[in-house]
């Protein structure tokens, strides 16, 4: 029962949370897209942009901070970070959407992140990748109510780290679009399906382990 309370808190933070970020998304656009967004993307104010660097930074750090609260050990905290992140992303759209009619489509072009360089993708990419971040989440709580002694072998990290490379890269890899500010290319598809083949191979290597 505790650990249900917990988990309900971690979600509904980031849902709340969700909200936070969505509403400083409207008043930005707001400022900077009037017409509606749309890409190419417009340059921001030297000192929006300063903000907004140090804005997505903390956001990292409180949902971050949120799974060290929420968690007793490092597999719990990882796991209560991974969800509360998930579910803050998926319902920063859906507050979006709330708020603006925005995406119109899971396919509409957004800027991601912004660090260390600018992420561009269809909002699709990040919900997917969302989904599998509370999956793996929940799957590391459900072992550990279970007390099983969760290892990850070395293979399943050089799996882990190359779909998140292969992820990021899509995200990346288009710098005309987000350095230049030219409209952007056709998404790579390829590597971001890629990643997540990735990240399910090694989902399912990391979570069929037998009890120890």
């Amino acid at each position: 029962m505790k650990s249900m309370l917990k988990l309900a808190g971690v979600i509904l933070f980031a849902i709340a949370f969700a909200f936070v970020e969505s509403s400083v998304v409207v008043y930005l656009r707001a400022l900077y897209y009037p017409e509606g967004f749309q890409f190419p993307l417009k340059l921001l104010g030297n000192h929006h942009l300063a903000v907004e660097l140090a804005r997505e930074a903390a956001t990292i750090v409180m949902l971050a901070a949120v799974g060290v609260i929420a968690g007793a050990t490092r597999w719990q905290r990882f796991a209560y970070f991974l969800i509360a992140f998930g579910v803050w992303d998926i319902f920063y759209y859906l507050w979006l959407k709330v708020a603006i009619g925005w995406p119109v489509s899971i396919f509409d072009w957004d800027i991601l992140f912004l660090l260390p360089v600018p992420w561009i993708g269809p909002v699709l990419a990040p919900v997917l990748v969302s989904v599998l971040m509370i999956l793996a989440g929940a799957l590391i709580l459900h072992r550990d109510e279970d007390q099983w002694m969760f290892r990850v072998p070395l293979k399943v990290w050089i799996l882990a780290l190359a779909g998140t490379a292969a992820i990021l890269l899509s995200f990346m890899i288009d710098t005309a679009a987000t350095l230049e500010l030219q409209p952007p290319k056709p998404y790579r598809y390829e590597l971001f399906a890629a990643g997540i083949a990735l990240y399910l191979v090694a989902m399912v290597l990391a979570f069929r382990q037998r009890r120890t």
